[in-house]
């Protein structure tokens, strides 16, 4: 039936729109559209006949009477508490009596409505309602019928009389602690937040009020003012909440309700050690410390290969409970000072320090979380986690294969990185803003040692994304940066600092070790390569000023600049040049060198030769005419 759920979701869905009247006006619509569709309503032009009331049977054979009942209960309950916002208003006080009797009248309605639905439920044979509707009918009940003993008294004056304002506020007290077993008991059987919600939003507030006037001291929890205020005679209500949850009201197992005495009374901040004065915060505080164990449960049994979210996922619920009991804390500081209590007073000093530690226990606990999605070692090294291989076998029966992972996906990893670096360094300076954090040097100059080493793995990341683009100059430049702060923080951090089994605020020296000496070696690394590419661009600079041979006459060099100008790789158009070729030597060449101390031989004048060609040419000359040549 999911009554709570119903009831709450009415309740937040009218609010985002309008007030309590707007919603008075919608439930009034809902309820005039459930009557038709019951066939409860009257009809036009036709006399109005009471309808008989709603039985058990008719809640059996359609559940919709149970939201029918739901209606007119909160209804009820909008319009008296927008009775109430408006005399709140100044210029309306003339008449603040008369109107505080229509608000209880109004509440007073709403809870016999719920007590109705109660007992109607009750009889769980005729409806088939389960235990778990029962009692959320019955916490619905009590929480109605709390408001409206809260209303009849909370205009007077807290009197010295103890006797005669416990008398006054016991019923509001029983009723409330009622509702608030009931939902505790519903909160630890379905897991759902909206129990939670209630309880520190509503009852608690009202509780620790109704205890307030009743002269119980502060440090008595809620919790155990509504265990030891609980109607025990009530033996239904008993009844159902062991059923839903046995350890509610005591038994084999210690319920948490009944716990109140193991709440811590004090805690300690640095050197200081300081009381808690509200039980609400030791109760807050409790929470955080049972939330701590089952987180470090959690991270020491969970895989290697459990992914980081999940591992982040783990630190909600004490990152919940740590930010409960800064609240508490801040409620219980604000509490003192509307009561005048000057800062000099022990209990004010108590809840500064209280406060101081409260809060820095939760920023802690958010750094702590976004070091766990950075991953291992605060994000010193560029490789991420290792990627998933596919669960299935592959087709040629070979193991799969680890892809190798793109820049793309390298530099959107580093972007995560560095938000969550930032979110770190955001949370560190808000630490100083606490009260009192400033007046502690010594505090003061830790906080800027563990600033320095997340601001220089920062800086470490942004130059490995500029590596990935080949922006070496200013990769080297924010490694220079990181140096000087990793030297910082190498001379800040103790030595004697135990590593933590959670991931908090805390920087070990090992962790700055480390980083000191990687960020050392990167520097010699990419002063090196900067070097290079200095040489690179002045000799590609060179080589633009006066235009270089072609390729295929510089197949024997390597390119310096480490590309190939595929622009001139042979001379066009051609031009006439001389080519190198191999020499011919021939023997008789040798005969034609003169060697230095070697006379020149003597040439023998071949006469015969002669002799031959000159009786030729005069036989030519006789055979022809002159000048016919005939």
């Amino acid at each position: 039936m999911n009554i709570t759920e119903f009831v709450v979701s009415h309740r937040e869905s009218a609010f985002l729109a309008g007030d309590h009247g707007a919603y008075r006006a919608q439930l009034s619509r809902q309820l005039a559209a459930a009557r038709r569709k019951l066939g409860r309503a009257t009809p036009k032009n036709a006399k109005f006949t009471p309808k008989a009331p709603v039985t058990a049977e008719d809640i059996g054979a359609n559940k919709e009477f149970v939201h029918l009942v739901l209606l007119t209960a909160e209804r009820a309950w909008a319009h008296a508490m927008s009775i109430k916002s408006t005399g709140e208003d100044a210029a309306s006080q003339s008449h603040a009596g008369s109107r505080r009797k229509h608000v209880v009248t109004c509440l007073n309605k709403a809870a016999k409505h719920a007590k109705e639905l109660a007992e109607l439920l009750g009889n769980q044979a005729a409806t088939g309602a389960s235990d778990k509707d029962v009692l959320e009918a019955q916490a619905y009940r009590f929480s109605l019928s709390g408001a409206e003993e809260f209303e009849k008294h909370a205009t007077s004056q807290r009197g010295t009389d103890a006797e005669a304002q416990r008398e006054k506020w016991q019923e509001c007290l029983v009723n409330f602690s009622a509702a608030r077993v009931a939902y505790s008991a519903l909160l630890k059987a379905t897991k759902q937040e909206l129990f939670k919600d209630l309880i520190s939003g509503t009852i608690d507030p009202s509780i620790r009020f109704a205890a307030y006037q009743s002269h119980i001291p502060r440090t008595v929890p809620s919790v155990s003012v509504a265990r030891r205020l609980f109607p025990d005679d009530d033996e239904d209500l008993t009844r159902v909440i062991k059923a839903v949850d046995p350890t509610a009201l005591g038994g084999e197992g210690e319920s948490a309700d009944k716990a109140g005495d193991k709440f811590p009374t004090s805690i300690s901040w640095r050197s200081r050690k300081a009381n808690i004065v509200d039980a609400s915060i030791g109760q807050a505080i409790a929470a955080v410390r049972a939330a701590e164990e089952q987180l470090s449960a959690t991270l020491s049994g969970a895989s290697p290969d459990l992914p980081l979210r999940d591992r982040a996922a783990a630190y909600d619920d004490v990152m919940t409970a740590a930010q409960d009991a800064s609240d508490a804390t801040r409620h219980a500081i604000e509490e003192h000072e509307k009561e005048k209590i000057s800062e000099s007073d022990p209990r004010m000093q108590d809840l500064r320090v209280t406060s101081l530690a409260v809060n820095y226990e939760l920023i802690g606990w958010r750094v702590g979380r976004n070091r766990v999605l950075i991953g291992a070692d605060d994000g010193l090294s560029l490789e991420g986690p290792p990627a998933r291989k596919p669960k299935r076998p592959r087709k040629d029966g070979k193991e799969w294969t680890a892809a190798s992972e793109g820049n793309g996906r390298k530099v959107a990893r580093l972007r995560e990185r560095i938000v969550l670096y930032d979110a770190i360094l955001q949370s560190i300076d808000s630490i100083k803003d606490l009260r009192g954090a400033a007046r502690d040097a010594t505090f003061v100059e830790e906080l800027d040692g563990r600033r320095a080493y997340f601001q220089a793995l920062k800086c470490l990341n942004i130059a490995y994304s500029h590596a990935l683009i080949s922006n070496y100059r200013e990769a080297l430049s924010l490694l220079l940066r990181a140096q000087s702060l990793a030297t910082t923080v190498v001379s800040t951090l103790k030595d004697a600092e135990a590593p933590t089994p959670i991931p908090k605020l805390d920087v070990q020296s090992s962790l700055a070790k480390s980083l000191h000496e990687h960020l050392l070696s990167l520097v010699y690394h990419f002063h090196g390569v900067v070097e290079l590419r200095k040489i690179t661009d002045a000799t590609t600079a060179a080589a633009k000023k006066q235009p270089a041979n072609p390729v295929i006459k510089q197949l024997h060099e390597y390119p310096v600049a480490g590309t190939v100008d595929l622009k001139n790789i042979v001379t066009w158009p051609p031009k006439l040049q001389p080519v190198p070729v191999k020499p011919l030597f021939l023997d008789v060449a040798w005969n034609y060198i003169d060697y230095p101390g070697r006379s020149p031989a003597v040439a023998v004048k071949d006469t015969s030769a002669e002799e031959k060609q000159q009786e030729e040419e005069k036989k030519s000359t006789k055979s022809r005419w002159f000048p016919f040549g005939r």
